[in-house]
């Protein structure tokens, strides 16, 4: 079988679409079980098809250069063009959209749809193109996939679909990269224990200290003035601690959270670090003592299980599909109450029991959550869209 995907979240800086597709390919290159298949990964620039794992035993990873700005245009016209011109058999979106004009069958996957149950976390123009894209990508396709049930139950409920056309794959889970990454010796290690990143690599805090850990894009949903603001009350107990928070600012309206721990008193223990390649986020969670994320929505909630492939206990906001991913492997907490969430991390800090019990909890919960598992049921909603039409 033949199949087209759309690549251009796998150029440049890797967020959530970009390792999602990024680990589907590699588990198909590697499984038995997508051999004779053949993957074109359709791409902006030349992405390199080694990135995406190289000759295995399962499907041949090819990459197609589609030229052009990968935006609405490129997607619905040139790549659209590109595919229609591959004879494809199926065609998949792993991103909340496909182009609408496609010859072949396609699956797309929607991994939540905030932007249609909370327009008010998006600017206008965003918000209008992502719920029109996402409409039509998921009336056209022949199935859609999500990851989790939570998210299942309101595409089927706002985009009023078929159930049956709506398949949930988990997504799956791997620790950051390991100790002996090469940027290790890169790590400064102060005295006066900042995290600070610099050009060739972070300053990490030392051994011991009491890091608190945020990582993911900065969305208004994920209430990281809330995390400051607990963070306040955790300094007053443990003098040694610090809040390093990870990701790109995304938020709509803006949010100020320089401004927020400055108000907060505690600008010097906080440390905005945008987004960092993956061995520099390897290093923070290796000295990180406790994970925060306090978000009220996600379709699936990645973060908190990474931490927890890290050996990081994590402080979770209480959701239902935090619940649904994380079980009873983390400390759940309202996400909008800085006195409970600062004492819950204040019990990781000090509990050594708990984070014990809580980390064997989390490897009963990581058993579930595979790349490889992953990977091989998606692949066979691909197989099944793509058998339907022949």
């Amino acid at each position: 079988m033949r199949i087209g995907i759309d690549g251009r979240e796998l150029a440049g800086a890797r967020t959530g679409v970009g390792r999602y597709a990024a680990n589907l390919c590699r588990e198909w290159a590697a499984s038995p079980l997508a051999a004779g298949h053949e993957v074109l990964v359709y791409m902006p620039q030349d992405g390199g098809a080694g990135a995406l794992g190289g000759p295995g035993r399962g499907a041949r990873i090819e990459t197609r250069t589609v030229p052009g700005a990968p935006g609405i245009g490129w997607e619905q016209s040139a790549l659209a063009r590109a595919a229609n011109g591959d004879d494809l058999d199926v065609f998949f979106g792993p991103g909340y959209s496909i182009p609408l004009r496609l010859a072949a069958p396609a699956v797309v996957t929607l991994h939540d749809i905030s932007f249609a149950v909370h327009p008010e976390w998006f600017g206008w123009r965003e918000g209008v193109r992502r719920r029109w894209l996402a409409r039509r990508a998921a009336s056209r396709a022949a199935r859609v996939v999500t990851v989790s049930k939570f998210a299942r139950a309101e595409i089927v409920r706002e985009l009023d679909l078929d159930p049956a056309r709506v398949a949930v794959v988990y997504d799956g889970v791997e620790a950051p990269p390991s100790a002996t990454s090469p940027l290790e010796g890169r790590a400064v290690l102060p005295s006066d224990g900042r995290v600070t990143i610099l050009p060739d690599g972070p300053v990490i805090a030392p051994a011991g200290s009491a890091l608190v850990l945020f990582v993911g894009s900065i969305f208004n949903r994920r209430h990281l003035p809330t995390l400051i603001d607990a963070f306040a009350r955790v300094v007053r107990q443990r003098s040694d601690a610090r809040l390093a928070i990870v990701g790109a600012d995304r938020t709509h309206p803006a949010q100020d959270l320089a401004a927020r721990a400055e108000a907060a008193g505690i600008a010097d223990r906080v440390d905005l670090c945008g987004h960092l390649p993956d061995a520099h986020l390897a290093a923070l969670f290796r000295r990180a003592r406790v994970f925060a994320f306090l978000s009220e929505y996600e379709g699936f909630g990645m973060t908190p299980l990474e931490a927890l492939a890290a050996g990081v206990p994590a402080v979770v906001g209480d959701s239902e599909v935090a619940r649904e991913v994380c079980g009873d492997a983390a400390r759940f907490v309202p996400f909008d109450d800085p006195p409970i969430v600062a004492r819950e991390i204040l019990r990781l800090l000090h509990d050594d029991a708990l984070c014990a019990d809580l980390l064997a909890r989390g490897a009963a919960r990581l058993a579930r959550f595979t790349w490889s598992r992953t990977a091989a049921e998606t692949m066979a909603v691909l197989e099944q869209a793509g058998a339907a039409t022949r």
